[in-house]
């Protein structure tokens, strides 16, 4: 097929166009920056924001399908921008493919959407959207997910979300950098009683469970079982988070996390420098949010078997595997 995806010069983006290419569909990409890795493996790309409709419209003609991996991540910033990307922007994407007959989409979503505070463990499909949220982020994330939803089935379009947790991998641009950072410096803290249980994805993992998707409405399209609905993705094997992450700190020689700070205490933080940094407009993100507080001490695990059992997802890179390839890309 050809495949149009969107931020397919970001780290799961890549990650995508190379699965797509190794199973000999021909992706193309559009993001808001140049990506030289893009012309490395000769996939066409152009730079496009996709907030402009008229560009978004034009992109997507003479495709498929879509994977819309491209959003504004993040748990700090302005909200309009949030809104212009990730509702307004995947909202453009859905109407280029109605308006030009595509077939299939894919949207990376996240577990984001779900997360009340509380801990969940082994999730399956069924957890609902949460009542309120913390950040923007995942307020706006949701609001696309249903847009994506609701919209299959509309002019033979096929529509689901994928809710990739963590993802990590070699070229990680985001979560362990950030991470390792905080933890030369002693900046990092365990934050609550760190024996929470997360689910990881390695993003190879993510990648081929958005090309199974893409793949698996060859035959009933709307009407597969996976159609309309959104899906968790991570690691078979979860993780206690502050143990995985003090034996990879360990392996690449930064000291291992020890300090602790009570959630209530975190939480608490975080409220007053969200407070001061809207108060006084300070640049940057602030050290600590109740988003942030709240996702380092409470569980979050997934079930994979729904997307086993409707578009027949199978973990390619086991956990030990998954975790030796980060340790090495570090090193």
């Amino acid at each position: 097929m050809r495949v149009l995806v969107t931020g397919g010069g970001g780290f799961l983006g890549l990650a995508v166009v190379r699965e797509l290419l190794a199973r000999g569909h021909e992706p193309t990409s559009i993001s808001r920056a140049s990506h030289p890795a893009l012309d490395e493996l000769g996939v066409p790309s152009s730079r496009v924001d996709l907030t402009d409709e008229t560009a978004v419209f034009d992109a997507v003609a003479g495709h498929e399908a879509v994977i819309h991996t491209a959003a504004k991540a993040g748990v700090w910033g302005d909200r309009r921008a949030y809104e212009a990307t990730n509702v307004e922007g995947t909202q453009h994407v859905i109407e280029a493919c109605l308006r030009h007959g595509l077939g299939r989409l894919v949207h990376t979503s996240s577990p984001s959407v779900c997360f009340d505070g509380t801990d969940h463990v082994a999730a399956r499909n069924d957890l609902p959207y949460a009542e309120r949220y913390l950040c923007a982020y995942p307020e706006t994330k949701a609001i696309a997910e249903r847009l994506v939803l609701k919209a299959n089935g509309r002019g033979g379009l096929a529509t689901t979300a994928l809710r990739p947790h963590l993802i990590v991998g070699p070229g990680d641009p985001h979560l362990l950098p950030r991470l390792l950072a905080k933890g030369r410096r002693k900046k990092l803290a365990i934050v609550g009683r760190g024996d929470n249980e997360v689910s990881l994805t390695y993003v190879d993992n993510a990648a081929a469970a958005h090309v199974d998707a893409l793949e698996a409405f060859e035959d009933e399209g709307a009407d597969a079982p996976h159609a309309g609905r959104a899906y968790f993705l991570g690691q078979k094997e979860p993780v206690r988070l502050w143990d995985w992450v003090n034996e990879v700190f360990e392996r690449v020689g930064v000291p291992r996390v020890t300090r602790r700070v009570p959630f209530p205490i975190a939480y608490a933080a975080g409220a007053l420098c969200e407070l001061v940094w809207n108060a006084t407009r300070l640049s940057g993100e602030p050290p600590m949010t109740r988003f942030v507080a709240s996702q380092l001490a409470t569980s979050h695990s997934y079930d994979l078997e729904p997307a086993e059992r409707d578009f027949g997802y199978s973990e390619r890179v086991g956990l030990t595997e998954a975790t030796e390839r980060v340790v090495a890309s570090l090193g």
